[in-house]
């Protein structure tokens, strides 16, 4: 029975170690997708660029701390949990320190997109015709 619990845990971490470096990946590229973006919206000076650039990042960070929130999983003691505590603590404060630059940028912009159905004023809702009655 034992034997089958090491193999399980064994299985379980290469697992959880290959979503990580999934997860780790999909950030990287990512990271360099929105850089490519950035660049190409900065030459044709677009307004937009540094918002381009900072949700890709956003979006980056987010699966980079996918990945560390997965390795949290297979820590083994203390110091690493420590560590990795502190790697997250770090990307969550820079995932918020991007999401705000996003919203200034946005009214700076005023390019709020957070639009709600009551701010629609150029659709005016449309009435169902009334069908005939047909009697036979």
């Amino acid at each position: 029975m034992e034997d089958i619990l090491q193999l399980v845990q064994k299985y379980f971490e290469l697992v959880i170690e290959w979503a990580v470096l999934l997860c780790e990946l999909i950030g990287v590229i990512m990271i360099v997708l929105t850089a490519i973006r950035g660049v190409i919206a900065w030459i044709r000076k677009n307004p937009h660029a540094r918002l381009i650039a900072a949700e890709g990042i956003a979006i980056a960070l987010t699966f980079k701390m996918g990945g560390e929130v997965l390795r949290t999983v297979i820590v083994r003691d203390w110091q690493e949990l420590l560590i990795l505590g502190a790697v997250v603590l770090l990307r969550v404060v820079m995932a918020v320190i991007i999401h705000f630059e996003i919203r200034s940028e946005r009214q700076m912009l005023g390019d709020e997109q957070e639009e709600t159905p009551a701010k629609k004023t150029d659709e005016t809702p449309v009435k169902p015709k009334k069908l005939p009655i047909i009697r036979l």
